[in-house]
This record gives structure tokens, C-alpha cells and sequence, in this order.
């Protein structure tokens, strides 16, 4: 590209020295003088030639870096003043030369140089010098890296704290009918439609929708739980939808977001949606469909995006019948249906869901792994389980808090679970002995805390000899003091 040369002296008149009339006085051009007041102003060196080389702009902290008067340096050719530029070699090539490495005064400088055209040809070049050093890039560049590395632990520690405490994995069975609801629930996760989770209670309901939600790609967005049985009538909406100030009495002066709000970019979980209203059936209808709300007492209508997973242990056909359920809300919301069968039609799993429960008992409690003998196991899987996994695991956090060693055994077992007489009669022979034990441990530790743990006056107010003592409080895992000499 030919460069052109422009119509003016090899000498440029500085902007501060080009004046015009103004009221018949002289006075400085405001658009030169603003311009050379905010190159001025710019941290880094700015430098513009014109198509020949020759220097029309010179901020002052490239001036001063270079230790040069910038104004002197105005008409001078680009050469003459900064060593091994281009800006000359641009201004013929018209071609940009973006983040080059420059050495200046014995520094490695990070420039760019562009050429400025009108009408197809090159009448100017601006330089920039982007960074004091390039070793700046390189600190820059460690910042970069370890600003990632914060993104990178922060995320992970929204997921913690945002998102929900069971994924897939936490669905434990070896049924066909568990696997299966775990492959429907990766496939529900997959898309965004609304899930209707159906079951009896303590089924893990929840567990199947938390699952759904950590699988999906709202998992770092809220997961928000809404117990429909568990908030009053006259404070659900409040709570759904939100209040503007001032709305009733008793709202809070600043308003407050509803639980559609607060879960935008995730998932609502409206727990025993059985149990909603049916004056308010319409209004969650319309907010599925619209994806839309709007306070109470406001006037304005949010945009709301939401995934919403609604679950029961109520036949909600049966309701529609009886006119206490919306068949459109019904059929909106069971868009991808997905149903609990309860333990005892899956004992299959009931075992393999036992021993996960004692690991997540060890895990949250001191002591070791615990183990279950086969006739326990036995009981446990021919019990029908009416109150599901949320009683299996009651029972056995109770088995846990009492069991003598690391193994649960038959007379560990509570007496509900026994079917036959023979297990009863068994289960009854090792209740009495496990209550024996019971009662003379909580006697030892009595007779410790009355001694001051005095083993000898303890020893004497039990009426044994202090070396059965020491053996008993082994017995029982307390703490033994040997080399006391009382």
C-alpha cells in the first residue's frame, strides 16, 4: 500500500500552539487541547506518526519514562528518537502489528502499532506502549492463573453449599426396580420438564429429586424445598410468590423474594403438593406456564426460570375425582412421572441400603465399621418395613447407640421386627441379658462419677474387687487410668 504524504511541514505545529478567532480573540482548538490532555492522561506511552515516520503525537509518560521532553520530540522522525521502532516499517506495510515484544532501554517492552487509513490508504500509525515491562505480562499472567484457580475452588464451593446433599449415587438397591428408577431419573435430569415423584412416606422422595437436580445443568443454581403441608394456608402464597413492602400487616419493611425468585436458574421442590390449596392451584398453574410472578402487593411481573420436581404419597387421581385436585395442574405437573415403589415390594434392597445407612452412622459418629450377621439380616429383610427406608434407618441409628461390639446381632433387634416365636423367644433371651448389661454399666459409670473416679471407692460402694472393675469398664470401652495409686 503506497503511503501518502500529507500537506503539511516536516515541523508539526503541537496542538497546544494551533489557535483560531473566537469573539476576535485567539484561542486554543478544545478538540486538539482535549486530546492532548487525555494522552497525556493515559499510563501508558502513546505514540502517532504520520504515513512518512515523522512524530505528531508524544504523550508525557512515554516522555517521561524515556527521560525526553515529549514536545521536543514532535516533527522529529520515529527513529531518531525511540530505538529499533517500526513505526515507519507499519506505516508502508499497513499492516498492525498487535502485542509485540520491543526493546527499549534495555527493557523488553509489549507494544501494539496500528495503522490509521482513509480512503484505503495509510496517513497515520498509533503506537502504544501496553505494559512498563513484559515481565508485567508474566505477573499478569501468574495472576491470571491463580485468579482461575480461585474460580475454579469458589465453584466447587457454591456446588457444596448450593446444591443438594444426594446425587444419583445415593439411590442404594440392587432391585430391578431401583435401577430402573435410577436410569429414569438420569434421564429426567437430562431435560427441563416438570417431574412428579409419587411414593409413601420415608420412600426418599427428596433423595430422587435432589438426585434429578445434581445430575442436571441447574446444578450449581438453588435447589429451594417447599413443604406445602408444613406452611399455613394465609402464609403459602407470601411464601411462593413474594411481598412488596408494606404489603399486610407484619410484612417486612424491605419486601421479601418468594421461593420462585429465589430459585431462579434452579429447581423447586414442592414437597407434598398433595397437601396445596386448591386456591391456590390456579396461581402455580399460571406461573408454569408463564414462567411469571408478581408479589403481593407489587405491580410489576418477574421473569422467573425454574425447574420444578413436585412429589406425594397421596393419589392425586383419586382427588381429581373428588373435585380436591385441578386435573390441568395435574397433568402439567406429571410430565415426566416417576414412582417409589415402598421396601417391602423390593426386600431385595433392604440389606444393601442397611449397611450404606451404618457407613453413613460410622461416618457421623465415632467407632468403627459395623457389621450385620446373617440372622439379623434375615429379620431385617423379611420385615415389611410400613414406615420404608426413613424407619429402617431409625431403627438401626437406635441398634447403633446400643449394640454391644461391631457386629449387629439378632438380639440387637428390636422386638417389632420378629415375625415367628421361636426369633421372638430368642430375641427376647438376648433382650434380657442386653438390658442386664445396660443396667450395670450405667451403674458403673454412677459409681465412678459419685468417686471422683476413685476405681477403688467405686469398686467398693459396687461391692466387687477393683480388678473385676478394671475388667467391666474394659467391657464396656471406658477409659482406664492404670497408673492410678489410689
Amino acid at each position: 500500500m503506497k503511503a501518502r504524504r500529507l500537506p503539511y511541514p516536516r515541523r508539526i505545529t503541537p496542538p497546544e500552539e494551533c489557535t483560531y478567532l473566537r469573539d476576535g480573540k485567539s484561542d486554543v482548538c478544545p478538540q486538539l487541547e482535549l486530546l492532548s490532555l487525555i494522552l497525556d492522561n493515559i499510563y501508558n506511552g502513546v505514540m502517532v506518526t504520520d504515513a512518512q515516520g515523522y512524530i505528531t503525537h508524544f504523550n508525557t509518560p512515554y516522555g517521561r519514562f524515556l527521560g525526553i521532553d515529549a514536545r521536543e520530540q514532535i516533527g522529529k522522525h520515529c527513529t531518531e528518537v525511540i530505538e529499533n521502532t517500526r513505526m515507519h516499517i507499519v506505516a508502508k506495510t499497513g499492516k498492525a502489528e498487535i502485542n509485540h515484544t520491543h526493546r527499549i532501554k534495555g527493557q523488553d517492552m509489549v507494544v501494539q502499532r496500528i495503522p490509521i487509513e482513509k480512503d484505503g490508504e495509510v496517513i497515520a500509525v498509533f503506537g502504544q506502549v501496553m505494559f512498563k515491562d513484559v515481565r508485567d505480562v508474566g505477573k499478569l499472567a501468574q495472576q491470571l492463573s491463580l485468579l482461575e484457580s480461585k474460580v475454579e475452588l469458589y465453584e466447587k464451593e457454591l456446588v457444596s453449599l448450593r446444591s443438594t446433599r444426594y446425587t444419583v449415587e445415593n439411590i442404594v438397591g440392587v432391585s430391578e426396580s431401583t435401577k430402573l428408577l435410577k436410569k429414569e431419573a438420569l434421564r429426567a435430569a437430562a431435560i427441563n420438564f416438570p417431574v412428579l415423584i409419587t411414593g409413601e412416606s420415608g420412600t426418599g422422595k427428596e433423595l430422587v429429586a435432589q438426585a434429578i437436580h445434581s445430575a442436571g445443568h441447574r446444578r450449581l443454581a438453588p435447589f429451594v424445598r417447599i413443604n406445602c403441608a408444613a406452611i399455613p394456608r394465609d402464609l403459602l402464597e407470601s411464601e411462593l410468590f413474594g411481598y412488596e413492602p408494606g404489603a399486610f400487616t407484619g410484612a417486612q419493611n424491605k419486601g421479601k423474594p418468594g421461593k420462585f425468585e429465589l430459585a431462579h436458574h434452579g429447581t423447586v421442590f414442592l414437597d407434598e403438593i398433595g397437601d396445596l390449596p386448591l386456591e391456590m392451584q390456579p396461581k402455580l398453574l399460571r406461573v408454569l406456564e408463564e414462567r411469571e410472578i408478581e408479589r403481593i402487593g407489587g405491580t410489576s411481573v418477574k421473569r422467573v426460570d425454574f425447574r420444578l420436581i413436585a412429589a406425594t404419597n397421596q393419589d392425586l387421581e383419586g382427588m381429581i375425582a373428588e373435585g380436591l385436585f385441578r386435573k390441568d395442574l395435574f397433568y402439567r405437573l406429571s410430565v415426566i412421572p416417576l414412582h417409589i415403589p415402598p421396601l417391602r415390594e423390593r426386600k431385595d434392597d433392604v440389606i444393601p441400603l442397611a449397611r450404606h445407612i451404618l457407613r453413613q452412622i460410622v461416618h457421623d459418629a465415632p467407632g468403627g465399621e459395623i457389621a450385620i450377621d446373617l440372622e439379623a439380616e434375615q429379620v431385617l429383610k423379611n420385615y415389611d418395613w410400613p414406615g420404608n427406608v426413613r424407619e429402617l434407618y431409625h431403627v438401626l441409628e437406635r441398634i447403633s447407640s446400643f449394640k454391644e461390639g461391631d457386629t449387629v446381632r439378632l438380639c440387637d433387634l428390636p422386638f417389632h421386627l420378629f415375625h415367628n416365636e421361636k426369633a421372638a423367644s430368642e430375641a427376647d433371651r438376648c433382650s434380657l441379658k442386653r438390658v442386664q448389661g445396660r443396667a450395670e454399666e450405667e451403674a458403673i459409670r454412677s459409681a465412678l462419677a459419685v468417686t471422683n473416679n476413685n476405681k477403688a471407692r467405686a469398686a467398693d460402694l459396687l461391692g466387687i474387687h477393683r480388678t473385676l472393675l478394671y475388667k467391666k469398664m474394659k467391657k464396656y470401652h471406658m477409659p482406664l487410668d492404670l497408673s492410678e495409686s489410689r
